[in-house]
């Protein structure tokens, strides 16, 4: 019943539920990375060794002091950004491509276009969440719930807390879901899909996605980090650029890039999930994604 309703949906409608089925998975899978990622973007510099065994120790800190299940810790407002946010992502990005690209592959610069645009209109549309989430990973807020930590946000800090990071945040998604599109659709055009058996097409498509994928993670880590401690103190940083100077002065250029392996590895990994996993379900619905 729920299969034939969904081929009755409007196309727009289908890219949402298409990408937020694919949010869903990659989301629950590697929430961890995440975790891992926030804890280590807010390590005070004397605790923190190099990336990978600040990375290791940590992993093993997370598991004995708060359980296995506390590397999960912020799944619920991550579920509450990343199923509606994903499913915008991807119609946003398909009504772009109807209106903007009749039946031919975007260039290299249209790719970072749509897919800066789409990752912007989502990203505005879940800060909020965003913000929560955050704060849940990095251990130092005690919400009960997405709704309380919205609410006890709203009532302390205002509208202006709701969206701390907003600079940052589409400094980083915007150029990373720019860049990344940008890779991808250049990767799969010089890849022989034609002549490839469509059992390993997903297995193509996702080595496409992890290579794009490395690389837009690289690009955009300096704002990744800048939003992570915007969105931990707002009262602290007023400014994007008040964030930039207490990180440099005090982790110097090494400290823009910390937290870099775990997020890599989860972005990479999500995008490259979420991509297959939306073109797959795109085509079993006669669509072209």
């Amino acid at each position: 019943q729920f299969k034939a309703l969904l081929f009755q949906m409007h196309p727009v409608l289908k890219a949402f539920v298409c990408g937020s089925i694919s949010g869903t998975c990659s989301t629950l899978l590697f929430q961890p990375l995440d975790l891992l990622k926030t804890r280590l973007q807010t390590l005070q510099p004397a605790v923190n060794g190099s990336g990978r065994a600040g990375m290791v120790t940590l992993l093993f800190r997370v598991v004995r002091t708060e359980s296995l299940l506390g590397l999960w810790k912020g799944v619920s407002p991550s579920f509450a950004r990343c199923i509606p946010g994903v499913g915008i992502y991807f119609s946003t990005l398909y009504m772009m491509k109807q209106k903007f690209l009749v039946d031919r592959s975007p260039t290299a610069l249209e790719s970072v276009f749509l897919g800066a645009t789409a990752r912007a209109v989502s990203g505005i549309c879940m800060l909020p969440v965003t913000v929560v989430k955050t704060r849940y990973e990095s251990g130092s807020f005690g919400y009960g719930s997405v709704y309380g930590a919205l609410k006890s946000i709203y009532q302390t800090e205002g509208a202006r807390g709701m969206f701390s990071g907003l600079t940052a945040t589409l400094l980083r998604d915007a150029p990373f879901s720019g860049i990344y599109l940008m890779f991808y659709t250049q990767t799969k055009n010089f890849t022989p899909q034609d002549r490839l058996d469509p059992v390993l097409l997903p297995l193509l498509n996702f080595g496409c996605g992890i290579f794009a994928g490395i690389l837009a993670s690289l690009a955009t880590q300096p704002a990744d980090v800048i939003k992570t401690h915007m969105q931990l103190s707002p009262q602290k940083y007023r400014r994007t650029s008040q964030a930039i100077v207490f990180i440099y002065k005090d982790f110097g250029l090494v400290g823009f890039f910390r937290g870099g392996v775990p997020r890599a590895l989860r972005r990479t990994l999500m995008a490259a999930m979420a991509w297959t996993v939306y073109e797959q379900m795109m085509e079993k619905m006669g669509l072209k994604s």
